[in-house]
C-alpha cells in the first residue's frame, strides 16, 4: 500500500511549510476581488496563510498578502480571517 503524499504549502506572513490542511487560502479572482477560499480550489492567484491569529497580523503588518496577490487587501477580509481562527 502506498503512503499518500501531503500537500505542502508556505505561509507568506510567517514563510513556513505546512501541511494545506494547517493553512487557509486567499485568492484573487479573475474578477479582481479578494476572496477566502474555504474548498481550496476557487480559480485565480492564491496565497496560504497559517491558521493563527500571530500570522494574520504579520501578514496585516507587513502587507504580505497584499504584495503576493498583488492587490490590496480590504480590511473587512482580515476580520473575517480572524473569525475563523
Amino acid at each position: 500500500m502506498r503512503v499518500k503524499k501531503i500537500p505542502m504549502r508556505t505561509c507568506v506572513a510567517t514563510k513556513e511549510k505546512l501541511p494545506k490542511q494547517e493553512l487557509i487560502r486567499i485568492v484573487r479572482t479573475p474578477e479582481g476581488e479578494v476572496i477566502i477560499d474555504e474548498s481550496g480550489k476557487a480559480n485565480g492567484r492564491g496565497a496560504y496563510l497559517k491558521k493563527s491569529l500571530e500570522a494574520i497580523e504579520k501578514a496585516k503588518k507587513t502587507k504580505a498578502l497584499s504584495h503576493h496577490l498583488e492587490i490590496e487587501i480590504p480590511e473587512q477580509i482580515f476580520e473575517e480571517l480572524k473569525n475563523l481562527v
